[in-house]
């Protein structure tokens, strides 16, 4: 039975009244995470239902954006003109803006599943209403809490003469929830999908493609685009390129590869175009860094120093701007099909994407095809290009461009010279080299999505998060295109036993959330070529206090132990697995900041985990940021390990004014040194000409009042001990 069409509005209101007619004054809104949220249809909702203590609604989403906010009159100073060039007119969602306030009202509630990190610390109806799940049980967890109403952006467009919308940036919970629908309705659940067409938002092939009657209500006018939330790339510091130096050489040619969002990321994503572009350079890196010397063992059996001749598939639940980077440089190029049997042969080097008569012949001999050809096979062939499209069958015979007819069976000497002299195609076709469930970026990545031809978007599958995070239901083709597998992920904290804290405090609260971590961590345990590779900052700073990442114990645990791989900090790189705790251990110490090596041995020595004679090795008890500062300041000093790798939204004067700001914050939030930093700005004389724009900037260029004054000087005078006028 074909699906009835879906109810179309020009007018928000009007969407939301025929919401609350369908599914009643209890109204359960479930949105995507991250940039997929019909932001106005949202506002629409919240202030009709804030505003009518009638209606009650429970929104249940993950990611919360908001445009960043000063805490200070000299931060917003510097926010504003970026926050109007970079978000345009991204509209925040209102009731985040009222959970800051605490002015949410009594009838409704807001969960999230994923905090935004750091981002709900302290904000008690956040901490109270977070949901612990894992990205792959989301579905579920929603459908529980009685979610009636589905909503998120879509993209349109007109793809082979035919009305297409994409759930773009995010199919990776929608697709989940299709299958799920009927089963739903028939127990009597009200289950209704609302779409909010963008035009602003990318529109992505395949999964991502869903008819208009999947919906029940689309919303679709101009006055209702806005631009996408643009997060801006942050600056890489010298630990993160460490880090990223040495997770790229965990990688595997021809391999899979996961990560995440952030600078960690960026910065794996620099020494993989390194590796590729100027190989002889890397290495040179690598053997003044000591890292073959160190771990050459480990990077021989786990990844490899070499270009990408083979390349790399991506298989990640987020998207993010470093794979778009990888793939406009031909690392991610490794293409991967739809196809057990493809997929193997492929694996095997038993067939290659060029296509000749070897490809039909390895497909009959392996049994991939029978020699006499029918409709379903016929099909398989076309799908996947090995037959090029002049080729049909009909009434047990195939056709050939419309002017030979042979018998479809290829044992058959006439068809056989038939197929191979008129009827192959060139290459394979629909290869993937993405799979991901969202996205989310700065500004020129999604321009740079809107700008693909066609060709190259189909090459990138936005797809189930069930799909991307997990085996199960497709095993077997899983474990053939994720091959040499490295899930990458970054956590805060590493206990000397090897479990890993990532999402939360040990006083409960909730700094961000699992998402899909443990489900790739779990999953590097379950591929025989897998590995799980974490990434942490050896220590933290909390003004002049610094503490060590790497703890002996600790009472909140996101990774558990047993599950215990890889671990890489900016000093070095531990292999866990299938270690004893003694060595788990020795292998952690080595790689920890060496302020805190001391205290943490006595620890492990007093639970009687290691030997009360263990000493750590010599060549371990020198690792400080300073040694790691003079390691890379020739590299440099080459023009290497820029601020920004992967570009930035900041300006020349934002990018410094970045850096003198929160030197000043620095400096004025320590006792020691706020009078030092005081007399020194009180001396200084009339800003030099080569301060002006930043003052200007800053709308410092002219100050009215004593206090504008004193900023200015403050503001001059960390511009001159930092050498930039």
């Amino acid at each position: 039975m074909p699906q009835p069409s879906p109810s179309y509005f020009e007018d928000v209101e009007r969407c939301v009244d025929e919401i609350i007619a369908r599914v009643g004054q209890r109204i359960v809104l479930g949105i995507p995470l991250g940039i997929g949220k019909p932001n106005p249809l949202v506002n629409a909702l919240y202030r009709r239902v804030k505003t009518n203590p009638d209606l009650r609604l429970k929104i249940l989403t993950a990611i919360t954006l908001e445009t960043p906010k000063g805490s200070s009159d000299l931060e917003q100073r510097f926010l504003e003109p970026f926050i109007e060039r970079v978000f345009g007119n991204y509209p925040n969602l209102e009731y985040a803006l009222d959970l800051r306030k605490g002015q949410v009202p009594p009838n409704i509630e807001i969960a999230e599943f994923f905090l935004k990190p750091g981002g709900y610390l302290n904000v008690p109806m956040q901490q109270q209403n977070y949901i612990s799940s894992n990205y792959t049980h989301v579905v579920r967890d929603a459908l529980d809490n009685g979610v009636n109403v589905w909503a998120q952006q879509v993209a349109k467009r007109e793809v082979d003469g035919e009305g297409w919308l994409s759930l773009g940036s995010n199919p990776e919970i929608t697709l989940d929830f299709f299958p799920m629908i009927e089963a739903v309705r028939r127990r009597g659940q009200q289950l209704i999908l609302v779409a909010q067409v963008n035009r602003e938002m990318p529109f992505m092939y395949n999964d991502a493609m869903v008819r208009p009657e999947v919906f029940d209500l689309v919303l679709d006018h101009p006055r209702y685009d806005f631009q996408q939330f643009g997060a801006p790339n942050m600056s890489v510091d010298n630990a993160d390129y460490m880090l990223g130096l040495q997770a790229s050489t965990l990688i595997r040619d021809g391999g899979t590869l996961q990560i995440g969002i952030g600078c960690l990321s960026d910065a794996i994503v620099y020494f993989c175009q390194l590796r590729h572009r100027q190989n002889p350079l890397y290495q040179q890196m690598l053997a003044e860094m000591r890292i073959l010397e160190h771990y050459g063992d480990l990077v021989g059996r786990v990844g490899g120093v070499g270009p990408f001749e083979q390349g790399l598939y991506g298989s990640s639940e987020m998207f993010v701007n470093g794979f778009l980077y990888l793939y406009q440089d031909g690392i991610l190029k490794r293409r991967v099909y739809d196809s057990i049997p493809l997929q193997r042969l492929l694996n095997e080097g038993a067939i290659a994407e060029a296509v000749d008569e070897r490809t039909l012949r390895t497909l009959l001999e392996r049994g991939v095809i029978p020699a006499r050809l029918g409709e379903k096979e016929v099909e398989f062939l076309r799908r996947f290009g090995i037959f090029s499209d002049r080729v049909c069958i009909a009434d047990g015979d195939l056709f050939i461009g419309g002017t030979t007819r042979v018998p479809a069976d290829l044992n058959q000497p006439e068809t056989w010279a038939a197929v191979v002299g008129h009827g192959l195609g060139d290459r394979l076709k629909g290869g993937i080299v993405m799979h991901g469930g969202f996205f989310m970026g700065p500004n020129s990545f999604y321009e740079a999505l809107r700008s693909l031809p066609e060709a190259n978007g189909r090459q990138i599958c936005m797809t189930a998060v069930k799909r991307t995070n997990q085996l199960y239901g497709h095993e077997e083709l899983a474990m053939l295109q994720r091959r040499d597998a490295r899930f990458i992920n970054t956590t805060i904290m590493v206990t000397l036993l090897g479990a890993a804290v990532s999402d939360g405090l040990e006083n409960g609260q909730v700094i961000s959330g699992v998402g899909g971590q443990y489900n790739f961590v779990a999953m590097a345990h379950e591929m025989p070529d897998a590995r799980s590779i974490l990434m942490l900052r050896s220590t933290r700073e909390s003004g002049l206090n610094v503490s060590s990442n790497i703890v002996w114990n600790y009472g909140h645990t996101t990774i558990p132990r047993h599950l215990r791989d890889i671990v890489v900090t900016e000093y070095g790189i531990a292999e866990l697995r299938g270690r004893s705790d003694r060595e788990v251990i020795t292998a952690l110490l080595n790689i920890a900041d060496s302020r805190f090596q001391p205290e943490l041995l006595e620890k492990a020595k007093q639970s009687g985990k290691i030997a009360q004679d263990y000493e750590i090795p010599e060549r371990h008890r020198y690792n400080t940021p300073g040694r790691i500062q003079a390691r890379l300041g020739k590299f440099k000093k080459m023009g290497l390990c820029p601020d920004f790798p992967l570009g930035t939204d900041f300006t020349e004067e934002e990018i410094i004014l970045g850096r003198v700001l929160k030197g000043l914050k620095s400096r004025l939030a320590t006792k020691g040194d706020l009078m030092k930093t005081i007399v020194k700005a009180i001396t200084v004389g009339s800003p030099p000409a080569g301060a002006l724009r930043y003052l200007a900037r800053l709308k410092l260029d002219q100050p009215t009042g004593q206090k504008d004054k004193m900023i200015q000087k403050l503001i001059v005078s960390e511009l001159i001990a930092g050498g930039y006028v």
